[in-house]
């Protein structure tokens, strides 16, 4: 079992009332998310790669008991909690097989519910005893942002399975953004010159290990697109036949189309000859202005091809981002879909010469395999095994998305996925070289 000491992500200090609040209010949140949802929604599991909001409940709860209460003494809840909401840590022990956590009918929710209060109630009495242990602390907010890492998982995951549904089940009745097609703004491309640009995060501040250390990068001349690409655009190239030309689509990538016979995006739908999409509100119209998202990086790659463009550098991203001034798109009740960069519900500036919708809105592909920065190390012990091990055959997504919970993500922030996955709400924003 690793220390709290192993744990620690950064050397800035926490204010331990504002921690203590931090806290609450991530757990609360975490079980606002299931209000909509019955005991029999909390149990599904629709593919291997997402797990039932049960289990996320738990297994949040099974991190700071893991990491922090037991190392201090704390009884454990339930000895067989430690490997049933044990995730993928080999080095604490033993865990419950991935692809079958929807098979545990037990414990219940209810069980887990106050599984959660048990654990909440013994971290509350050993943040306030111990007020001025800089571990303790660290990993307390390390675990309250993988408790915000779980919050969209949760949302992600469910979505996936209520797609599965014919009935196309919507998770909330509250306020959907226009279906009505506005016109899109019109795509600018903004210009970046060669230089040696900082990199990652600084030591006075929240990030995980594997946005660090921070670091001097290289990068060439590059332009990049104002906004994301849209329904619309990605519309005009599945009309044109971009899923049958094998010249703009990665060896794997094609193999998988061919296996899969996928011929639109995820969550889209054609029914009696119009275009739908699957929300979080259910089934909806096309919006072809809105940003268009659950895009796998095979896909994202061929469209960028077919434009004749590609997908930006995750350093390239990042140096962009730091110049973006548009108001972020990241979770609320009501907005939990990507919206029309000219809707109501749109916080973006007006001017087209500038960057949009980089932060919130979705989850942008870049052309960076996910690895270590120079010179980083892995956090000792289980610890380690956060991000580190996950670092081969992933591709580095940047900016999160609306279901990403506000204050989580910054410029630094470094998602990962396998270039096949794509029901987490992955878009595009298309790059090229500075001639």
């Amino acid at each position: 079992m690793t220390t709290p000491n192993a744990i620690s992500t950064n050397n800035h200090s926490v204010h331990q009332e504002t921690l203590c609040e931090f806290y609450q209010a991530t757990r609360q949140q975490s079980e606002q998310l299931i209000a909509h949802l019955s005991d029999e929604d909390c149990l599904l599991q629709s593919m291997p790669d997402t797990s039932p909001a049960k289990w996320h409940l738990a297994h949040t709860s099974w991190f700071f008991e893991s990491f922090i209460l037991l190392p201090h003494g704390t009884k454990a809840a339930n000895p067989a909690f430690q490997v049933l909401f044990n995730s993928y840590y080999n080095g604490i022990g033993e865990q419950f097989s991935r692809p079958q956590r929807g098979i545990l009918s037990r414990p219940s929710l209810q069980e887990v519910i106050e599984y959660r209060s048990y654990i909440d109630s013994e971290m509350q009495n050993l943040l306030t005893q111990q007020t001025n242990d800089i571990a303790i602390n660290a990993c307390t907010e390390l675990g309250i942002h993988h408790e915000k890492q779980h919050q969209e998982l949760l949302l992600m995951d469910i979505k996936h399975a209520f797609s599965a549904n014919p009935l196309y089940p919507s998770y909330s009745d509250g306020q959907v953004a226009p279906t009505a097609n506005q016109s899109t703004p019109p795509l600018q491309w903004i210009e970046f010159t060669r230089g040696i640009y900082p990199i990652g995060a600084k030591e006075c501040e929240f990030a995980y290990d594997n946005e660090r250390p921070y670091h001097q990068q290289l990068v060439y001349d590059f332009k990049i697109a104002s906004r994301p690409s849209t329904n619309g655009e990605f519309l005009e190239f599945i009309l044109a036949d971009g899923y049958t030309q094998a010249e703009h689509w990665l060896s794997d990538g094609w193999a998988q189309l061919k296996e899969s016979h996928a011929n639109m995006p995820l969550y889209w739908r054609l029914i009696d000859n119009e275009w739908y999409e699957f929300t979080l509100h259910g089934l909806q119209k096309l919006n072809l202005a809105a940003p268009v998202c659950h895009i796998n990086y095979y896909e994202a790659c061929a469209f960028a091809s077919w434009r004749g463009k590609r997908l930006p550098s995750e350093f390239e991203w990042e140096v962009a981002s730091r110049q973006c001034t548009d108001s972020a798109h990241y979770y609320t009740h009501n907005r939990l879909h990507p919206q029309a960069l000219c809707s109501p519900f749109s916080q973006t500036i007006a001017s087209d010469s500038q960057l949009k919708c980089m932060f919130g809105t979705c989850w942008e592909w870049t052309s960076s395999a996910y690895a270590p920065y120079p010179g980083f190390k892995p956090l000792p012990g289980a610890a380690g095994e956060y991000n580190g091990k996950f670092m081969s055959n992933q591709y580095v997504l940047r900016g999160g998305s609306c279901l990403s919970p506000h204050l989580h993500i910054r410029a630094s922030y470094r998602n990962f996925f396998y270039a096949n996955q794509a029901w987490m709400m992955s878009g595009i924003r298309l790059a090229e070289d500075l001639k």
